[in-house]
């Protein structure tokens, strides 16, 4: 009886943070001189109004939902991988160098695709275990070490775009050569939607469910971030835990780096991650971490990332205004989240 009313007093407080969240939107939309309603339904028409919208939709999906899984391990070590921005953008990297190394070889193109993602996932782990060096051996907070490591990124990209990259005669911010469509995954008719990438997206977010849910290594990485101290002297080795984390946080993220050039650019562009990490990390904060949750929110933030587009169309409003929506939403929960936790004390 007391575990059913507290279920619902949470599901209350949800409720609750979502309300405001709309409210707090609302007053925004209507501070830009638009009617909340018209905006909220020209979101969905962008979103979910033609077959493209909602390929678009589910292109965007795909890596938040990869990004978002990985963080769930590092969030679960009691870590803030602020870095896995870099760590998609490396993912892009590895994959499109695999890519520029063999291309021209007498490989099967199935194979060289194989051999590009698992360099991606490898670059990505590389450049999460090395926040993880930052921190461990080196004293250095993973929120600072992760923002440092993601403009090293950003500017290695620039780098190599217009530089050993670039394309024949001049360097452009379209980015590299477009690889041979023989490289590509495979897509649905007239659509950027590979069935591929959401198999892979899926396959990553029940690996990821199972293994902090469902075995002994979740168990462990959570004492770990639970109380590190407390998980030493039980015989948890926790820095290793923690390095482990970020490197599993690592591979999921650079599997949606490795799917952003094989799947929908087809080559190494500036805004390769298109900020699907720190989405990711709003994401996993209004899930509360709970993996059971985060594909249907991630959907929802694709949402409105793709409905954003059709705001200036039809309102001449802005198409960052999605952000502002997808912030109050964190926001608002965040601030019914610790309500609740003051009422629970009290």
């Amino acid at each position: 009886m007391q575990h059913d009313e507290k279920r619902w007093q949470n599901l209350g407080f949800q409720l609750g943070a979502v309300v405001l969240a709309l409210l707090l939107t609302s007053l925004v939309i209507l501070a830009a001189g638009a009617p909340p309603l018209d905006a909220f339904k020209q979101l969905l028409k962008g979103a979910f109004g033609a077959k493209m919208n909602v390929a678009d939709t589910i292109v965007a999906w795909v890596p938040l939902l990869l990004a978002t899984s990985g963080l769930l391990v590092t969030f679960a070590a009691g870590l803030w991988n602020i870095g896995v921005e870099g760590q998609i953008i490396l993912g892009s990297i590895f994959t499109t160098g695999v890519l520029r190394l063999l291309q021209d070889s007498n490989l099967p193109p199935a194979f060289i695709i194989v051999l590009a993602v698992l360099g991606g996932m490898l670059g990505g782990g590389l450049w999460a275990v090395l926040a993880g060096l930052l921190k461990t051996f080196g004293g250095v907070n993973e929120i600072f070490g992760g923002l440092g490591l993601n403009f090293i990124a950003t500017s290695m990209t620039i780098w190599l775009i217009f530089g050993p990259w670039k394309r024949p005669g001049v360097g452009s911010m379209s980015g590299t050569e477009p690889f041979p469509e023989s490289l590509w995954l495979p897509t649905l008719p007239g659509l950027r939607l590979s069935i591929w990438t959401v198999v892979l997206g899926i396959i990553a977010l029940v690996v990821i469910y199972f293994l902090l849910q469902g075995t002994y290594f979740g168990l462990k990485l959570k004492a770990v971030g639970n109380n590190q101290r407390a998980a030493f002297l039980l015989g948890i080795p926790t820095w290793q835990y923690m390095l482990l984390a970020f490197f599993l946080c690592g591979l999921f993220a650079g599997l949606a780096g490795a799917m952003q050039v094989v799947a929908v650019y087809h080559r190494l562009i500036p805004s390769i991650s298109s900020g699907y990490g720190y989405l990711g990390l709003m994401v996993a904060m209004l899930i509360n971490y709970q993996a059971v949750w985060v594909a249907p929110i991630a959907f929802f933030f694709a949402a409105l990332n793709i409905g954003s587009i059709q705001l200036p169309i039809a309102l001449k409003l802005d198409s960052s205004l999605a952000g502002v929506i997808q912030g109050s939403l964190v926001l608002a929960v965040l601030m019914v989240e610790g309500i609740r936790h003051r009422l629970v004390r009290k």
